[in-house]
């Protein structure tokens, strides 16, 4: 077993370089963020300006997203990570297709069964009771968007990233700033709404083209009941770990969308925005390390798995601590692009910045666990949004109680998350590191030297230089001397294949589809 390349395939066949396969995937869905980030800023931007919206619409519009989205990753059955197992365990057995057919077929059923009772009872989408009969076809979205999910999952264990590119950082985040600027002039009280109706459904068709053409139709498949229900008892643990580690991230809102005004949920909404950009950094490397993280349980090299465990950790943890620190320093700036009345949530977009660097360690031994120890972990993640619950709801109740206005509340509900996330990665990376026997590490000293200057910099922009200034230079300034600070003291060779295209990660991600898949093509 080669210490430093991962498991080695069958003789005569090149050695696997699981980091360089990371780092290509890592890659292609790091461009994918930078899209993803131009992309949600003109959204922003017309959601907080436009006088057809504005904090209020905006607030309305996330307290639906939440229990959309929420309800759509329940439908998903855990396929989301799930399906990288089950298309493993039955390589060469099952056609691939088939496999993906019957998740497919039962998040159907969950979905189109969560639409219809949401059509009947909107109440919990829109806790304030305002909203139009438009409003309400946002329930059409939860099919769509479960079916994404599996469909770009298959696509990952085959290593065909491209497409969660296209569809996640190009096409989603465009149709909806684009739909949104355009509904101003038709149907500008339910603008937002069908402007994110229309972007899941463009996002849906642009992962089920490249799906189809990977795996193809079912060969020979057929519903089966009794095996559609043993999926779905195995593979709930993982479900309720997915939908829980999503569900962290929008509790808070939930909560000041039952208890704060609209407006201060669609303030913290646009924070939550903004600060979720670095945290769209773990999901460039999760559809890739699922499949490595089986191919190496699968010859019990555990070793292999800590390594890979710890190297995209430090990858996350160095890229969202340096954007944390350029969007943090000159958050008031940042807020004010929404609009001026959003300038008060910078507050909350530095505790919510903050959360997601605290959360890589979590995040990056999830992708182990839900395979080596699903109930414990879940176990573990139930008990980080109860306690994230519990501390939101007494952090926006004693503001309350003390007189402070729904800005502190906000900033009350990101304290309350960025807690709840240090508990849950100290407890999970200590659970990995027991069952795996390895140390399981990502916290690097060299990550505070590449802070210094950047702070520094990050002061002296926002001290002396105009507002459009210290956007437009400040923000480059900070990131380049984070990251020239990052490039000469923390990153060793094993670091810097992020940046190289090494002919062994090419050659694995060629031939991907005979490695993970199986040499069977268009479901056969």
């Amino acid at each position: 077993m080669s210490e430093g390349t991962g498991a080695l395939g069958a003789p005569g066949e090149r050695p696997r370089d699981d980091i360089a396969a990371l780092a290509r995937g890592g890659r292609t869905n790091l461009f994918g963020f930078f899209l993803r980030l131009a992309a949600r800023i003109p959204f922003l931007f017309i959601a907080g300006r436009a006088a057809a919206y504005g904090p209020e619409a905006l607030g309305r519009f996330a307290s639906a997203l939440v229990v959309i989205e929420l309800t759509a990753m329940i439908c998903t059955m855990g396929e989301k990570r799930g399906l990288a197992q089950r298309l493993s365990d039955t390589e060469g057995e099952v056609p691939p297709a088939n496999i993906v057919a019957d998740g497919m077929i039962l998040a159907l059923l969950a979905s189109g069964a969560a639409a219809l009772f949401f059509w009947f009872v909107p109440t919990p989408m829109f806790p304030g009771g305002k909203y139009t009969e438009i409003d309400r076809l946002m329930v059409l979205a939860i099919p769509p968007l479960a079916l994404t999910e599996i469909w770009l999952a298959a696509l990952a264990y085959r290593l065909k990233i491209g497409p969660s590119v296209w569809s996640r950082a190009i096409v989603e985040p465009w149709t909806i700033s684009i739909m949104a600027g355009a509904m101003i002039f038709v149907a500008p009280e339910s603008g937002l709404s069908l402007a994110y109706i229309a972007s899941i459904f463009a996002a849906a068709i642009t992962a089920f083209i490249p799906f189809i053409r990977e795996y193809g139709l079912p060969h020979g498949w057929r519903p089966r009941p009794v095996e559609m229900q043993r999926l779905a008892m195995r593979s709930m643990p993982i479900a309720l770990a997915d939908t829980i580690e999503w569900g962290t991230r929008r509790v808070d809102l939930l909560l000041l969308g039952f208890l704060a005004p609209p407006a201060a949920v669609g303030i913290y909404y646009a924070a939550q925005q903004v600060a979720s950009l670095p945290q769209k950094l773990k999901t460039s490397f999760e559809p890739v390390l699922g499949p490595v993280i089986t191919r190496n349980l699968k010859q019990k090299d555990y070793g292999a798995i800590a390594r890979q465990v710890c190297q995209v950790g430090f990858w996350i943890t160095a890229a969202q601590a340096g954007i944390a620190l350029a969007l943090g320093i000159p958050g008031e700036g940042v807020m004010g692009l929404v609009g001026r009345e959003f300038v008060g949530g910078t507050g909350a977009l530095a505790f919510l910045l903050i959360a997601e660097v605290v959360a890589a360690t979590a995040v990056v031994s999830e992708a182990a666990l839900i395979y080596v120890a699903r109930v414990k972990n879940l176990i573990v993640s139930v008990v980080t949004i109860v306690l994230q619950a519990a501390l939101t709801l007494g952090g926006i109740l004693l503001m309350q109680h003390y007189g402070y206005n729904s800005l502190y509340q906000a900033a009350a509900a990101a304290i309350s998350l960025t807690l709840a996330l240090a508990f849950a990665s100290i407890v999970k990376s200590r659970m990995l590191a027991k069952i795996l026997n390895e140390r399981i590490n990502n916290w690097r000293w060299a990550l505070v030297w590449a802070a210094s200057p950047a702070v520094i910099i990050g002061f002296l922009a926002t001290r002396y230089l105009p507002e459009w200034a210290e956007l437009s230079f400040g923000i480059p300034a900070i990131l380049g001397a984070y990251f020239y600070v990052i490039w000469k003291r923390a990153f060793g060779p094993e670091d810097r294949k992020l940046f190289q295209k090494t002919k062994v990660a090419q050659a694995e991600f060629a031939d991907a589809g005979d490695t993970l898949g199986g040499n069977s093509r268009g479901g056969g």
